[in-house]
């Protein structure tokens, strides 16, 4: 019976014993992917009893994979991604070639080739995406200044990745002295180049009025299924189409679809409608994983499976921390990327495999990038959950740690020049996003003065150089509001997405102006709540807002009629 219906098989083995595992996970204060992988071990094929069908398994991780990197690119534009070019770029650049000598040294140490440690460097240089993202939901970064940097590193590394996939099998004839002359490997390289700029093209030109015109027309029809069924349509076709044509990875494919579709009205309904999709199969990537690990490399090379998790998560945390810090951004930011950057995942495994098969890479290599996948993956939201308190001990403690946060940057204080006008009875805005940039354009046309505080470096280039007062830094520190003049400031409000910190920036700014009036944003109804209460400010909450507005629209327009 098993032998004839994999497919279901293997669905309800990986989902029943994920649900379990990873409810008795949650139970023992333990992340629930934890539980997940400890699943995918143990439907795999090393451990005895009941085995899945890897290979199933694996293709419905790929459209987990899939539609989370479109919900993702739902909530990304283009100049979210532009807006963090000047640090993801040269950031995931540097780090990855600095993981890359560090795993070539690693395997120079164990008497390998140079062309066996460079595949295996590269494979612990890229993090994955999915475990990224997860991350970033769990502590409702996403949307984020540091969410957004985190992400657009990621991209960086996995268009990196395609060009590198592309580049080996013609490299590896180099290596065992079967070159293909010097032609061969350039055109792969021009090839590569010139497909993904057309993707690229193609999506921004193309997909962008076509996509969003096609899910107007299928709305029109009234139809829920219809809806939902373009909306994963277009993820997973997209997605497929784009690996097919243009050798770009699905879920590169996947996040550009779901840029497009974000030009739609209808982008945050689409979002809505697939996330329960995304979260089921999005498991299924974890399970994935646990089923590819093989737990006896942990018996037979216990210190090189250590050395490889060290690489994993010190190294190429440490190499992007000081990268951002060089960089100038704030220590906060830099904790993020790091910690976002402390695990490997599909890249990785897609690399490993194709190494073994050209043979630069031994099967020892590929095993030990499945450990540290695995035990990076698991470690992974221990360490984000400890940057929050780790940032609080070096602010209380670490006289550096608060020089870092502030550092010397000319952005972080206003210029002397900076209209006197501005630093009286002024409003201070806190954040310059979607939400922040209308709230700005509104003041402006009103006439109404207002600093901006934000951690986007370039955003905040960006406004000193179209003649608006704005200062780099998180609102949490008190020289950031300090530099904002908020003792003088009439209001104070924040418009940034995550409310993690805005009970601080509250305290923080009444301490230095008891009497201001404060003004923020909240995701659910119970947090607008607790948030009125216990910070006494006015709370926005989305979708009650929306409602209020429409009643009163209604109202008035009833009064009119009579």
């Amino acid at each position: 019976m098993h032998a004839s219906v994999p497919l279901i098989t293997t669905l309800a083995a990986a989902f029943g014993l994920a649900l379990l595992l990873g409810f008795v996970a949650a139970r023992l204060k333990m992340p629930a992917l934890v539980g997940y992988l400890l699943a995918g071990i143990a439907i795999g094929p090393a451990t005895p009893g009941f085995v899945a069908d890897v290979d199933i398994a694996g293709q419905l991780a790929e459209v987990g994979v899939m539609l989370l990197m479109f919900g993702v690119g739902l909530h990304f534009s283009v100049q979210d991604l532009l807006s963090v070019r000047r640090i993801a770029l040269p950031g995931a650049v540097v780090q990855m070639a600095v993981a890359t000598a560090m795993g070539t040294g690693l395997a120079a140490a164990w008497g390998w080739s140079i062309a066996s440690g460079l595949v295996f460097g590269l494979a612990l240089s890229v993090a994955s995406t999915v475990v990224l993202l997860k991350a970033l939901e769990r502590q409702g970064q996403v949307e984020s200044v540091n969410g957004r940097i985190a992400v657009g590193w990621l991209v960086v590394e996995d268009l990196a990745m395609v060009i590198v996939l592309v580049l080996l099998p013609p490299l590896a004839g180099l290596a065992g002295g079967q070159a293909p002359g010097g032609a061969g490997l350039g055109w792969a390289l021009v090839r590569t180049l010139l497909e993904v700029a057309a993707f690229v093209a193609l999506m921004l030109i193309v997909g962008r009025r076509v996509f969003p015109w096609l899910l107007w027309q299928v709305t029109r029809t009234g139809s829920r299924e219809l809806f939902t069924l373009c909306v994963v349509a277009a993820a997973v076709s997209i997605a497929y189409g784009s690996a097919q044509l243009f050798g770009v990875s699905f879920a590169l494919g996947a996040f550009f679809a779901g840029m497009v579709l974000r030009e739609s009205q209808f982008s945050h309904r689409a979002a809505e409608e697939t996330l329960p999709l995304r979260d089921a199969f999005a498991v299924l990537f974890f399970v994935s994983v646990g089923m590819l690990f093989e737990p006896r490399v942990l018996i037979d090379e216990p210190l090189k499976v250590l050395a490889v998790v060290a690489v994993i998560v010190l190294g190429k945390s440490l190499a992007a921390l000081g990268l951002v810090l060089l960089l100038r951004y704030p220590l906060n930011t830099a904790l993020t990327v790091s910690a976002g950057l402390a695990q490997i995942g599909e890249f990785s495994f897609i690399l490993a495999g194709l190494g073994v098969a050209l043979k630069l890479l031994p099967p020892e290599g590929q095993s030990l990038i499945l450990a540290g996948s695995l035990i990076s993956i698991a470690l992974n939201p221990l360490v984000f959950s400890a940057i929050e308190p780790a940032l609080r001990w070096a602010r209380r403690h670490s006289a550096l740690a608060r020089k870092l946060e502030r550092s010397d940057d000319p952005l972080a204080e206003l210029p002397v020049s900076t209209d006197r006008r501005l630093l009286a009875n002024q409003v201070v805005l806190v954040g310059h996003g979607r939400v922040g940039r209308r709230i700005a354009l509104a003041l402006k046309a009103n006439a109404i003065a207002f600093i901006v505080a934000d951690q986007n470096r370039e955003l905040v280039e960006r406004l000193r150089a179209d003649g608006q007062a704005a200062v780099l830094g998180n609102a949490v520190e008190p020289e950031t509001l300090v530099q904002a003049h908020i003792a003088d400031a009439r209001m104070l409000v924040i418009a940034t997405p995550q409310t993690v910190e805005v009970r601080q920036m509250i305290e923080t700014a009444r301490a230095l102006n008891p009497r201001i009036e404060v003004a923020l944003r909240s995701h659910n109804e119970e947090e607008a709540a607790l948030l009125e209460r216990e910070a006494a400010s006015r709370v926005f909450f989305g979708e009650g807002e929306l409602a209020r507005a429409m009643t009163d629209h209604v109202l008035a327009r009833v009064a009119a009629a009579r």
